[in-house]
Order: structure tokens, then sequence, then C-alpha cells
């Protein structure tokens, strides 16, 4: 168990930016040779790594599904989440969303009533859009913290709804006639909180099956319905 932990370590330092040679990754992870040969072969099995041509490789959603491995076996959330890129974070949940059904737009940026807003991911399948902010927390929010994100995005997502329709915004919700804007907030790791104020915090581990929950929950869950008139034409 330990041994897999450090050879995941290992791993998520030294791949960051390019693959990693097996040499440095034995190195690092200070683990005999053979048992790194049987790790990484299972890791690969498992979908969490590439081994080719004498190094290592992932991908974005293999990094995170890695520290989340990592974490189970006891490995310091504090550590592990500085191994991680802000970018890998939003790329998991973009995925999350899209095996899901959704259209995604990530980094949103928009202007509404003299103000520039951004939300990190929004994912829209009819008459759901979900507005997410992706907190790369290090340790659990404060309560007061915790209060201070959620409604910063539900100030987010009631400037989206305002702003649409509008042909600067290319999401696909600013076709239809009615729109259920819906704010949430996806943290690493698992919140002491699961809700504030009917506003869902979800790890991001838990996002698929939240999503599949989401159109019967919606009604128990903080929103904003926006009405489209459709265009007459000429």
């Amino acid at each position: 168990m330990q041994i897999e932990r450090e050879l995941i370590t290992a791993i998520l330092s030294l791949t960051k930016q390019d693959p990693a040679a097996l040499e440095l990754v034995n190195r690092k992870a200070k683990a005999p040779l053979s048992l790194l040969g049987d790790l990484l072969r299972k890791m690969q099995n498992d979908g969490l790594v590439y081994v080719k041509a004498g190094s290592v490789e992932t991908d974005d959603v293999q990094r995170l599904k890695l520290a989340f491995r990592a974490l189970e076996l006891g490995s310091d959330l504090e550590a592990i989440s500085g191994l991680l890129r802000w970018q890998e974070f939003e790329s998991m949940t973009a995925a999350a969303l899209r095996s899901n059904g959704y259209d995604v737009a990530q980094n949103l940026r928009f202007s509404h009533m003299g103000k520039r807003w951004e939300v990190d991911v929004v994912g829209c399948r009819k008459p759901i859009a979900i507005c997410l902010d992706c907190k790369h927390w290090h340790r659990g929010a404060s309560p007061g913290a915790l209060r201070r994100v959620v409604e910063e995005q539900v100030q987010r997502t009631a400037a989206l709804a305002g702003a649409i329709p509008s042909p600067r915004i290319h999401v696909k919700c600013a076709s239809w006639e009615k729109i259920e804007f819906v704010p949430a907030i996806v943290s690493l790791p698992v919140p002491r909180f699961k809700f504030y104020d009917s506003v869902p915090i979800v790890p991001v581990l838990q996002l698929q099956s939240f999503l599949t929950e989401l159109p019967a929950q919606l009604g128990s869950l903080k929103h904003l319905t926006k009405q489209i008139a459709p265009r007459v034409e000429s």
C-alpha cells in the first residue's frame, strides 16, 4: 500500500508537463523494479496511466483519478492537491458533464449590467443549464468561506441568466425558450456540507451520480427560470 502511494505521488510529480522516464519514476518512488513493473501494469489495465517506450504518461482525467487513489491510500490531501494543475480539475468536471449528455462551455466570459463575469464550466442539457464553480481547495472550506463562494456563484448564475440571449454568449441553452439555471460548486475534497442555501457542493468524483439525479432533484435546488420569447420571423 505504501509503495503504491509513493509510486502514484512520483507519477503525479513527474508527469505534470511531459511523460516521465521509468528510471526517474523508479528513483523517486524508491520501489523495487520488479514491483514497480507489476504496479504500473495494473494501473495501465485500470486506465490510470499509459506506459510505453520506457516512459509513463498521463492525461488530465487520469491524473485526477490517480490523485483520488492516493487519497484512498492515505496520502495527505494538501500534498496531493499541490501536484495537480487547475486545468486538470476543470477538465474532469467537463468530461463528467459530456458523458452525461451535456453540451459544455469552459471559462465562459461575458458582460452584464456593465460588469464582466466568468463561469468556470457551463453544462447545457435541456431544460437545465448548470453553472459550476470549480474549487481546488486543499482543505475543506470554513462556513464563512463557503457562504461567500456560494453567494458569488449564485450572482454569476443570475448574471448569465440575465445576459442570455446574446450573440456574444456561445452556449447551447441560448437558443432554448425556457432555461433552468442551476448554480453549483464542485470541490476536490469531500465537503463538510452537501448544500448551502439549497446550492449543492459536489465532490468531483461524485459529479457523475449528481448529474444523473439532477433532473429529478431540480425542484429542491436553488435555480433560476428564464423564459425567452420565441423569435417571430418577419
